[in-house]
Order: C-alpha cells, then sequence, then structure tokens
C-alpha cells in the first residue's frame, strides 16, 4: 500500500567547504547586509504595525533625494494610470 503514504525525503549530512565551525551564525541563513539598520524585517506583528513600521522607515531615512524620487515616480505613475483609463483630469485644474 505505497500509494497513500508519502516519501521520506533523504537526510544529507552536508558540511560546506569553507565553513568554519568557529564562524558567526549559520553558513545556509541567508540574510541581507542592511537587516540590521532596518525596523520592517524580522518580527511577525499584526498588518497595522507593518505599515507604522514602514513609515518610520521612510521618514527617518537620511537619504531625502531618494525619498523625494519615489514620490515622483509615484505620482507620475498615478497620472499614466488615470489618463490610460480616461479619467477626466480637468476636475483638477480652475477654468
Amino acid at each position: 500500500m505505497g500509494l497513500l503514504k508519502l516519501r521520506k525525503n533523504k537526510r544529507y549530512n552536508y558540511t560546506p567547504r569553507f565553513y568554519d565551525d568557529k564562524g558567526e551564525g549559520s553558513p545556509f541563513q541567508m540574510k541581507h547586509k542592511f537587516d540590521a539598520y532596518r525596523k520592517t524585517v524580522g518580527s511577525n506583528s499584526g498588518l497595522k504595525t507593518k505599515i507604522n513600521n514602514a513609515f518610520d522607515d521612510f521618514k527617518n531615512n537620511p537619504d531625502r533625494d531618494a525619498n523625494r524620487r519615489i514620490l515622483i515616480i509615484i505620482a507620475i505613475l498615478i497620472l499614466v494610470f488615470l489618463i490610460i483609463i480616461d479619467f477626466d483630469l480637468s476636475i483638477f485644474f480652475s477654468k
């Protein structure tokens, strides 16, 4: 009755060639180099906390030019989207 049972995965005892037992952390752990400086990475909290942390990261970013550039790009994309769906843009301009 092997049809209903799942196969077990094979286990390998693999150690990387250049892994030093005294090294920091696991060699298999994938970690971004800026994760230590960001609040949004790590904790699995609620949606409201994630959004608040993202806004705090955005506000406290020392590179203000990058923030301005992102806002300009978002505004241009929204304008292009409104033009594509034939939204009446004349309500934004007075006569």
